[in-house]
This record gives structure tokens, sequence and C-alpha cells, in this order.
């Protein structure tokens, strides 16, 4: 099992969540995942396949995009590697960091159409993408760069957060080996206790815990 550490983070109740029809609905709990060793593709938006989105741990990436969730390891490769979240690579008019303020309209936010030239953003592994795209920080300039020259507006700071994970993508239920739940909240402890695996309170301090920060 290689060393490299892959989350998938969950709503409050511990489930990925699907649409279906303009409904958001439960999807696959975090012991499902847990008792099969497997995680089901759960997202379909702006015109690309069914997927399933993680983010790949690194020294620049221990941001998630909700705080809670499942910390695993895999021997599945990912399709590809996104650098951000693919909204910022859209025609949204409105990019919305949260998506729970607009749980009602999430199905016509998913129609969004992909900027022209977007794929410029996607890598074939993690390694390939940190050669050329190394933090946040520089995602967010060359993010900005690439709005500017399609037509579109830079994004606010307010929006960065958006920078600070990526998105690891695989096309295929994956097989996973469970490493750890992560969360602030008292049920993410007792929801480890009762899977049998350790919790911690952020994706940060699991990772530095890892590499004996």
């Amino acid at each position: 099992m290689s060393e490299t550490y892959y989350v998938k983070s969950c709503e409050e109740d511990f489930y990925t969540k699907t649409l279906k029809g303009k409904q958001k609905v439960n999807f696959q709990s975090i012991e499902n995942m847990v008792k099969k060793k497997i995680i089901k593709p759960n997202t379909k938006s702006f015109g690309r396949k069914m997927r399933l989105s993680t983010t790949v741990l690194s020294r620049n990436y221990f941001k998630t995009y909700r705080p809670q969730g499942i910390i695993f390891q895999t021997t599945d490769n990912p399709n590809y590697v996104l650098p951000c979240d693919l909204v910022l690579l859209t025609k949204a008019d409105k990019i919305v960091v949260h998506y729970y303020r607009i749980k009602k309209n999430l199905h016509t936010y998913y129609t969004h159409e992909l900027m022209k030239g977007f794929k410029k953003f996607i890598f074939k592994d993690f390694k390939s993408m940190v050669q050329i795209l190394p933090s946040p920080r520089k995602v967010w300039i060359e993010v900005n760069k690439f709005r500017k020259s399609a037509g579109y507006s830079i994004l606010p700071i307010e929006k960065y957060r958006l920078v600070e994970y990526n998105e690891a993508v695989f096309l295929k239920p994956v097989k996973i080996n469970p490493v750890a739940i992560f969360g602030y909240r008292k049920e993410a402890r007792m929801l480890a206790k009762k899977l049998n695996l350790p919790h911690f309170i952020s994706v940060k301090e699991f990772w530095k815990r890892s590499q004996n920060e």
C-alpha cells in the first residue's frame, strides 16, 4: 500500500449525496464504505461523467470541502486530478462556496457549462499536477489568469477556499483501505469508535501526525 492518503468529505450525517431529479438524497454512508471497503461515485455535474471526487493529502493540501469524512488509501489510480474545485472553471455567473446555501437550486447550478480550455487544468496524476502547480497560491494565480483570458471576472478573495483542496477523480467504485475518521463534532468521534478507526479533529491534524511533525 502506498503512503498516499485520500480524503472523501461527507455532510454532517456522514453520507455522500447525489441528485435525484431536483432533490439531493443520501447515497452512501461512511459505515457502508468501511464495511464494503468501497466508495462509489456519487457526483454528476457540469456535463462530466458520474464521478467520485476526493482529495489527495500533501504538505500544501490538507484542507477539505467539508469538515468531516473519511481518510483512506487505495491501490486504484484516479482517472484525473484537478488543482481546485471544478466549479471555478465553469461559466457560472455566481460561484457559491457552500452548496448548502443553494440547496433548492443545486440541480440548476450543476448544469453550468465548463469554460473552453478548462482541460489545461486536468492532470493525469497528483505528481504531475504539483510539478506545475505546487500550491494553492499558484493555482489561484493561474485560475484567475485563465478566467480573465476567457472573458470572465477575476475571483474575489472570498472564493480562495475553493483552491485549497484538489480533486482526485475516480470514474469507477474505488476499493479502499479505511485509515481514519475526521471531524470536530462528537458524532465523528462516536462513529470512529463504532468503526474501530482512529479519530482526528481535522485532516490537518492527521497529516501532521502521519508525517511526525
